[in-house]
């Protein structure tokens, strides 16, 4: 199993944090700061540990906030010698977004120097959530910036529903704002911000699906290969959603005289071992058909009901009167994302987004344990 994201946070960390900040500023307390950030770490989650370790800097750095932002961008790492850096600095994200924005430009600023050495997308929200305007104002001029890390925070600290951060609900209502950043930024000649600039647009598509289709439709005539991938990857929440116009900016219409015959080879499937499926397909009509193939499994839910879970398969372009043969083999394996239950689920076959074939299998589990837990 891997390493809990948690353990990242631990006493030998608040320890160097404590060196480092001490390096620059001879008065501070490290005995202090390590004893107030290590009590009780052990038994606590991540964000738990972090906001440990950012109350310790509450108490331990100088109240006025200008002199702890001085301290801690000394403490920033310079060529030739450490400093704060990695997972030291998310308890600094959380530092400054509780005290920086009442010193707003030199919190912000204090964000973008931080940024090449973690991530600064967790502390600048409180920021644009307490001034979007002003924020948005500082951020689009980022969106030239030599470093292609604060290029990146342009977009991922503006998505409205970044994940493990604050909500935007101001973004989440109105996404408009921050367009011209993702539009700036979509050509980017690093993938690291190119796959920021997709993840944002996902996100307001969950709430504003008919704007992202009109925005990739706007965006994707004489596409290169890159900004096709972004766009795409931008739409997959759409595309699995079968969003009408989102499947035709990439030129899946609705499957038309089209034969679909799913077949289950073990429709009894023990827990641990996978369901393999088949499905046959014709296109009975007269002209080629461009069909984009995904599967839901429809899992059994403590209650009985059934929840689905929407899987990417491929896409396939069929001649008129083609024949087309796709296996696949679904694990039903332990996941830390999902609870098992044993019982009868359903697979569904969507082709362009819409149902066409479905079938039902028995998961059983040894001895009926339920492994993993709930989403």
């Amino acid at each position: 199993m891997p390493e809990p994201l948690k353990n990242l946070l631990h006493e030998g960390l608040v320890g160097n944090m404590a060196d480092r900040i001490a390096g620059n500023a001879p008065s501070f307390d490290k005995e202090r700061f390590v004893r107030l950030a290590t009590d009780g770490l052990a038994g606590l989650e991540m964000m738990e540990r972090s906001a440990l370790i950012r109350d310790a800097l509450f108490t331990t750095l100088p109240e006025d906030f200008p002199e702890a932002a001085a301290i801690l961008k000394a403490s920033l790492p310079t060529s030739g010698r450490a400093g704060l850096s990695g997972w030291m600095l998310l308890p600094v994200n959380q530092f400054i977004a509780a005290r920086g924005p009442d010193h707003f430009d030199l919190g912000i600023d204090l964000l973008k120097g931080l940024t090449p050495h973690f991530t600064a997308e967790f502390g600048i929200r409180p920021f644009i959530h307490r001034d979007q305007q002003r924020a948005l104002a500082i951020i689009s001029g980022w969106i030239d910036d030599a470093n292609h890390h604060v290029r990146r925070l342009a977009s991922e600290g503006t998505r409205p529903r970044l994940p493990w951060a604050m909500r935007l609900p101001q973004l989440v209502r109105d996404p408009s704002p921050i367009l011209p950043i993702l539009t700036a930024l979509m050509d980017d000649p690093e993938d690291y911000v190119r796959r920021s600039v997709a993840n944002s647009l996902n996100d307001i598509a969950k709430d504003h699906p008919d704007l992202v289709a009109a925005f990739i439709a706007g965006h994707i005539e004489g596409a290169t290969a890159e900004r096709r991938w972004l766009l795409k990857h931008a739409s997959r929440t759409l595309l699995k959603k079968g969003h009408a116009r989102a499947l035709a900016n990439f030129g899946f219409g609705a499957a038309a005289s089209l034969e679909c015959n799913l077949l289950l080879a073990n429709p009894a499937v023990l827990f641990g071992e996978g369901l393999d499926f088949e499905i046959r397909l014709r296109n009975a009509g007269d002209i080629a058909q461009s069909l984009m193939i995904d599967y839901a499994i429809h899992h059994v839910k403590a209650d009985g009901s059934l929840s689905p879970k929407v899987f990417k398969w491929k896409t396939v372009t069929l001649e008129a009167g083609e024949d087309h043969i796709v296996q696949r083999r679904h694990a039903m394996r332990p996941i830390t994302t999902r609870r098992y239950y044993p019982g009868e689920h359903r697979i569904v076959i969507l082709i362009n987004g819409t149902e066409t074939a479905s079938g039902n299998f028995v998961l059983s589990m040894p001895s009926e344990v339920i492994v993993g837990r709930s989403p």
